[in-house]
């Protein structure tokens, strides 16, 4: 297919295509003339990563750039490749000083250790959770990950990881672990604000207001 019908069938903008091209995220058409490239569906599912990438999970350029490169690696592993992307999707946490993030950090380490999950010692997530941990007891919460971790568990290893499809291109597997980490993710936190109206409703919506301050 053409340019023009590659921009039709994808809803990307022909200039927006060509910047693709420029900066590498899409790979070359076959050249047929001088000013002439035709296309193919690899072309179409890469721009489906892309959009993916850019409208899901909010990656920068740089980004996208490193997930499509390891997408392109055929050598590397596909747990490295997927790795790569959800790195990409972890946000920039900067460890903090004092003994309250060392506790955490090590808290985080530990339950990593009893769950018996294996993450890399980088991973950028371990620094993502130690800091939440940090600011809940900051703010006089109690701490309780245990339904939260099961619930974690249960929903990757019976619904997430099936959904992928390891057997088919390597672009659509990447494509499936973004739409699920981030629209899943969007949609469960949803749920749970859901549940605490309908929560609320059933234990206070029929509780008269307080006459004053309790005693």
């Amino acid at each position: 297919m053409r340019i023009s019908e590659l921009s039709a069938k994808s809803g990307v903008a022909i200039p927006t295509i060509k910047y693709y091209l420029r900066e590498g995220m899409l790979h070359p058409g076959e050249q047929t003339a001088a000013t002439r490239a035709e296309y193919d569906a690899t072309h179409l599912r890469r721009l489906r990563l892309i959009r993916a990438l850019l409208d899901v999970g909010r990656l920068s350029v740089a980004s996208i750039k490193q997930i499509v490169a390891a997408v392109e690696d055929e050598s590397m592993p596909v747990h490295q490749m997927l790795g790569t992307a959800h790195w990409a999707l972890s946000p920039a946490v900067e460890p903090e000083p004092g003994e309250a993030w060392q506790a955490a950090r090590a808290e985080v380490d530990a339950l990593l250790t009893e769950l018996g999950w294996d993450l890399n010692p980088e991973a950028p997530t371990r620094d993502e959770l130690a800091q939440t941990l940090v600011r809940m007891r900051q703010l006089g919460m109690r701490v309780d990950l245990t339904p939260y971790v099961e619930v974690a568990r249960k929903l990757v290893s019976e619904v997430e990881m099936d959904s992928i499809p390891f057997d088919g291109p390597r672009d659509a597997a990447v494509e499936s672990l973004v739409l699920g980490t981030v629209l899943y993710g969007r949609a469960l936190d949803t749920l749970r604000r859901m549940a605490h109206e309908s929560e609320s409703a059933r234990r206070f919506k029929h509780r008269p207001p307080s006459d004053g301050p309790a005693r």
